[in-house]
């Protein structure tokens, strides 16, 4: 029940909080102070550089690590800071948007260590990861059962899963994220297409319909009636869509896999074209769409510049 946390940006400090709610000890560093003090207030144990984490986060052998950081390089980057600190029988877990083949390859450089290394997807957004998140899971079994407390406390209820070896937890969210494109797309169609009709629809008001026990209700059509209510005409918000690697990933790897995936690739492709929309068309309210809620699950930078 203690483990060392590195990297608390909009999902890790909120993961932190809760954790902290729960009874769960945390050493905890961040590059920007601020973070780092809010998480102290609220009885974390936090430390000046990355290296105090390992020394201070368990006895050799028996630490945890549990990584938060942007996907890519930065990330390769403090893994290969990480590994001489840290003995055999430690556990290294990545819990980043990362890229499955990126973890593949991390797993077989960790591997000759004799460092446990796991991945785990996480979805839910910052209140997600403040009140309990969705965790897709890859690695050994014994090392999930190591660490299953933490993964109920982080969870929300029946909101985890292991899915198999290394890599299996990246993978799951990578195509999760994919289908979210193609569901945030047939959402912001459907609001641009009620909005386009001869009839004066309150779209406000046809989204609080929609999303109650209509065969769409969920989540994201909430999210778009909230945004609607606030703003009628979305009007703050950008058209132009900005985007991470994951839907991009998810093309390519159906692509590899033989797997015709035309409703994740088409809404991709219109997230890459969308600086080039009017703002004040049919599209451009289609897009903003898109970026209300962006910025309602994932606390996104969404607003007009």
């Amino acid at each position: 029940m203690k483990i060392g946390y590195i990297g608390l940006g909009k999902m890790g400090k909120g993961m932190v909080l809760n954790l902290l709610e729960k009874g769960v000890e945390i050493v905890a560093w961040n590059r920007s102070p601020e973070p780092r003090e809010e998480v102290k207030a609220a009885g974390a144990q936090t430390v000046e550089n990355v290296e105090d984490v390992i020394e201070t986060s368990g006895a050799a052998g028996e630490r945890i690590i549990w990584l938060m950081l942007p996907a890519g390089e930065t990330t390769d980057e403090y893994i290969d800071k990480l590994l001489p600190l840290m003995s055999e029988g430690d556990l290294l877990i990545d819990g980043a948007n990362s890229f499955y083949k990126d973890t593949l390859r991390r797993a077989e450089k960790i591997k000759p260590t004799g460092i446990h290394f796991m991945d785990i997807g996480v979805s839910g957004g910052p209140k997600g990861a403040r009140t309990g998140a969705c965790l897709m899971i890859g690695g050994d079994e014994a090392d999930v059962k190591r660490i299953k407390e933490i993964i109920e406390k982080a969870s929300a209820p029946d909101a985890w899963g292991h899915f198999g070896k290394v890599g299996a937890g990246h993978f799951a969210k990578m195509v999760h994220n994919g289908i979210e494109y193609g569901m945030m797309e047939a959402i912001a169609e459907g609001a641009a297409i009620l909005k386009a009709s001869d009839f004066d629809l309150d779209l406000n008001d046809v989204f609080r319909v929609y999303n109650n026990k209509s065969v769409i209700e969920s989540r994201l059509v909430g999210w778009t009636r909230e945004a609607l209510e606030e703003d009628p005409e979305l009007s703050e918000y950008s058209s132009k869509i900005n985007h991470t690697g994951e839907g991009e990933w998810t093309v390519k790897v159906a692509e590899e896999l033989g797997v015709d995936a035309e409703v994740i690739e088409e809404s991709f492709e219109i997230r890459v074209e969308s600086g080039e929309v009017d703002e004040n068309s049919p599209d451009g309210f289609r897009n903003k769409a898109v970026s209300a809620m962006r910025g309602k699950f994932g606390g996104h930078s969404v607003k007009k510049s």
